[in-house]
Formats: structure tokens, sequence, C-alpha cells
């Protein structure tokens, strides 16, 4: 019953909260359904399209959800107990991520859909500009790494804990990924209507599913490249980045973005109605602990550690870059801008309370096994409930993370790749592969490093980069937020409602990148790496904090001189 009602309450709690909170936004916001939105005044078919918002909320969820409101309430929830990772999961999406996403997509629309970096620019000194894309690149090499080393355990059956399961979704993932450049072939060049190729390609999607499951690519059919299946995953990975980033969008992401979206749905679905039904009739029960301890070795201190580790479900400031960089251009009228952002927001918050119940059902703390194999034993546990044997159910579910991986990976390369040619000015065929060259070359080297924890014994590398990763992504978050607060203020809109998400954000953010570069780069079992980007990032974060101090201090002077000289005058 306990399984089932935290669910149940979440989603009553976040249906409330859709209406107050997103009603106040649309208030203190003015959004007017008649003011014309980028998408229609700068229509051109390509970028700016106005779309219905029900495909605009399937395809910003999409992006937006990944595989981070799976891996981190999962790594917190093992880690301190599932009732704080659920308090901050249940808050932080209403009353944080649900403002950062709602404002950052608003800040683009009334900015002819520029990008969060190019409103920065607007309002922040123009050498701020280029910190913010120095700070969103490094931030895109810390989800590279911890996502490529997550990827190929996942595909890898002895890392994933899963001998099986691991071979089976390799399978799976490699059908699935020929799937989709087919289907954009199709739909792109031969001209198969939608939905024609819809009917047939995605029951094939699912049926790659049994197709794993039939002929699972085991440890002896790959060969143990720099000394381990994991590690030729990981090489294979490293390609498939490479080649995702410099390819059209329309042979590959699309498509594949569009096919994932049903195994992204079917996975929340599936697994929420399982765990409602298994709760109330007793077939899942919660076993693991509410709450563990105030710190843990591998996170440290329940504060920072806990709001940088969950991201997306609470607050993810990759979201900013989504919201602003894609989604802005295709809102049709800016009341969908509700439900498209902050409804976005509220479902990722379900997905996360749905992997995070995939631990509240464990007995205790899992050996050898990577949160993406707990989400997966868990979608086992759920789906079971209505008769799918556990194997297939566990086979699905890492199909689905590893889909969600895969669509991370993708992303944040191209993503890396842009903000790489724009720094340097760099264009054409030379500037793309250089780009990607130069994106990839980090991840490419850390994701073989052996890496070492506080007892001195190996572990993956997505352990130690996932607190790193977190505080980067969090803090662009809290940047983010402050780049809308200067344009609240600055066109003289009332812009309290923002000030303490983005307080607590920079407070837990920049405590956790200082303790990050203090413990990697004064102990012996600290990674110079880890810890020289963490001061990197938290320099940067502390030189734009100034910019924007001195901007909003310059702006109430010059305001304030403003009146004094209409006074005067009076």
């Amino acid at each position: 019953m306990m399984l089932a009602g935290v669910l149940v309450g979440a989603v009553l709690f976040w249906a409330v909260m859709y209406r107050v909170v997103g009603g106040f936004l649309v208030r203190r916001l003015q959004v007017d359904a008649q003011r014309e939105t980028p998408a229609r005044a700068m229509q051109d078919g390509v970028d700016y399209v106005p779309t219905h918002p029900v495909i605009l909320f399937g395809h910003h969820f999409s992006s937006i959800a990944g595989a981070g409101p799976i891996v981190g309430p999962i790594f917190a929830g093992l880690a301190f107990g599932w009732l704080p990772a659920f308090l901050w999961i249940l808050i932080g999406a209403a009353l944080v991520g649900g403002v950062h996403d709602f404002c950052a997509l608003m800040a683009s629309v009334r900015h002819r859909g520029e990008t969060i970096g190019q409103v920065c620019r607007r309002y922040l000194d123009p050498k701020a500009y280029h910190m913010l894309l120095a700070f969103i690149w490094l931030a895109m090499i810390y989800v590279l790494v911890a996502f490529l080393d997550l990827t190929a355990s996942s595909f890898a059956p002895p890392a994933a804990g899963m001998v099986k399961q691991g071979g089976a979704v390799a399978t799976a993932s490699m059908v699935y990924i020929g799937l989709a450049v087919v289907f954009g072939l199709l739909v792109y060049l031969a001209r198969v209507r939608l939905w024609v190729a819809s009917l047939v390609f995605v029951p094939l999607v699912f049926g790659a599913v049994a197709l794993g499951t039939w002929w699972p690519l085991t440890a002896e059919q790959m060969p143990a490249l720099l000394g381990s299946a994991k590690n030729t995953w990981s090489l294979i990975l490293l390609g498939y980045c490479f080649v995702a980033s410099v390819l059209p969008v329309w042979l590959l992401l699309q498509p594949r973005d569009y096919l994932s979206a049903y195994l992204l749905v079917a996975c929340l679905v599936g697994g929420a109605l399982g765990l409602v039904v298994g709760g109330l009739t007793g077939h899942v029960e919660v076993q693991y602990p509410a709450f563990i301890g105030w710190q843990d070795a591998q996170l440290g201190w329940l504060f920072p550690a806990l709001f940088i580790t969950i991201a997306c479900g609470a607050i993810s400031g990759f979201h900013s870059i989504v919201a602003s960089g894609t989604t802005s251009k295709q809102l049709a009228r800016e009341t969908d801008a509700r439900p498209v952002s902050y409804g976005a927001m509220l479902v990722e918050g379900v997905l996360a309370v749905v992997a995070l119940s995939a631990v509240m059902i464990l007995s205790s703390k899992p050996a050898g096994q990577t949160p993406v194999a707990v989400f997966a034993n868990g979608m086992g546990t759920f789906l079971s409930v209505f008769g799918i044997p556990a194997p297939v159910a566990s086979t699905f579910g890492l199909l689905a993370v590893s889909t969600f991986l895969l669509t991370t990976l993708d992303t944040c390369t191209r993503l890396g790749r842009f903000i790489f040619q724009e720094f340097f000015g760099l264009t054409g065929l030379a500037g793309r592969l250089g780009a990607t060259v130069a994106t990839l070359a980090i991840p490419g080297v850390l994701v073989f490093v052996q890496v070492t924890g506080p007892d001195g014994k190996a572990i993956p590398a997505y352990q130690m980069i996932w607190p790193a990763f977190g505080a980067t992504n969090q803090l662009l978050g809290a940047l983010a937020l402050m780049v809308v607060l200067l344009w609240l203020v600055q066109t003289r809109q009332r812009a309290g409602f923002v000030v303490l998400p983005m307080l607590f954000m920079f407070a837990s953010t920049l405590t956790a990148l200082a303790l990050l570069a203090y413990r990697h780069l004064t102990t012996p079992s600290g990674n110079l790496y880890v810890g020289v980007v963490s001061l990197l990032m938290g320099l940067l974060a502390v030189g734009l904090i100034g910019n924007a101090v001195w901007r909003l201090v310059n702006h109430r002077a010059q305001a304030e001189t403003g009146m004094a000289a209409i006074s005067e005058k009076a």
C-alpha cells in the first residue's frame, strides 16, 4: 500500500501545483495567447515551426528526460534512503525545476527564440557570454564521461550485474539504431507518410526487445579490447557519438528521438501502473530503509550531495538549453508554455519516482550493480504484475534506459560540437569534424582510466563523475535563473519569485564544487581532472555572478539617476 501511496500522492500533489504554481507563473510573466511567438513571426519551415502542443510536449519531454531522472534518484536513494530523495523530487520539481523550465522557455520566447546563452549576452558583459559557453561545454564533457561509462556497463554483462539481460539489451539497441536509420531514409527520402512508417516501425522497435532475449550478445562474442568487453563497448560508443554528431540530423537523431518516445511512454506508463497495482495487491512492498544516514562514503554529506545527485526529476540546467534552444522556436502560442515546460517537468518527476521505487522494493543495497541494472530489475518486478516474464520485462527496462543513455550521449556530443564551433568560430565540414573530436577527446581518455574510491578500491567512472556532473548541471540551472532575473529586473518586471530557487541552487552547487575540488586536489585517492575542472567551473560561475551583481547595481543606479533627473525637472 505504501508504494502505491507514494506515487499516487506525488501525482496528486503535482496536479495541484500545476494549477497553483503554474497559474502563478502564467500571471506573473503576463503570458498572452494573442502575443505573436517567434515560431509564427519567424516561421521558416526548418527551425521556427509552429507546432501542436501535444506534439511539442512529446518532443520536449523526450529531449529533457534522458537517463538523468532514472540514474540520479537511484544513486541518491541507495546512498541516503528513499525518503530524502522523494522529498527533494516532490518539492524540487514543483517549486524549483518547474519554475526554472518555464522561465527559461519564456525568456527565449520573448527574445526571438534565442538560447539562454544569447539572452545572457544581452544583459551581461560580452566576456560573460564566452564564459557561459565554456561552462556549458565543460558540463557537456561531464555528461559524456558519466553516460559513456553507464551505457558501456549496461551493454557489457559482467559490469551490469545481469549477464543475460546485458547481452540482450546490446543486441536490441544495435537493431534499434538500424531501424531508426531506415525509418529516417524512408520518411525523408522515400517520402513515406509518417503514420504509415510508424505503424510498421514502432512494433519493430518493441520486437527488438524480444529479439534481444532470443539472441543475446554474450561476453564471449565480444573482443576484449583494452582489457575488457566494457572497454570494447566504450570504443564502439565513442565511434557512434562521433558519427551521430556529424551526420545530418534527419538521418539518425530525429527518427531515433521519435521512435524512442514510444519506448519512453511505455516505460513510464507500464512501470507506474505495475507499481500501483503491485503495491495495492501486495505483490511488491517497500523494504529499503527510508533514511540511512546524513553522510555517504562516496557522495559525502546529505547537503549538498542530495541536491546535486538528483538533477533531472527535480531541476536540471540542461533543460534550459533544450527549452531555449529548440522548444521556444516551435511554441505556437505563449499559453502552450505551461503544459509543455512546467507540465513536462512534473511528468519527469513521475519518472523519477518510478525509478526511486526500484530502490524502495530492495531488501538491501545491491553489490556490483549500476543504477541502470537496479532500474531494469525494478521494471521486471513491476511489469511481472501483468504476467510479463521477468527476464523480458527487465530487458525492456534496460533497453528503455539504454535508449535514454544513447539519446543523452549523441545529443550532448552534438551540443558540445555546436558550442565549440561557436566559441572558436569554426565552420564547414572541417569545423564540424574538429569540434566533434575536441568534444570527445577528454571523455575518450577518462572513460578508460582506472578510478579508485575513498577506500582505495576500484569504482566505475560514472560513480566518480556523477557528483561533479550533478554539481555543474545544477549550477547551470542556477545561472539560467540568474539570466532570467537579469531579464526581468532590467525590463522592470517583478522577479522576486526567481530569487529563492536561484540562491538555493547557487548555495548547494558552489558548496559541492568547493568540496569536490578540495577532496580531489588534496587527497591521494582524488582525481586530478575532477578537482581541476570543479575548481574551474566554480571560478567561472563566481565570475558570472560577479558580473551579474555589477550589472544589477549599475542598472539600479541608472534608474535612481533617471528618477532624480525627472524630479529636478518637475
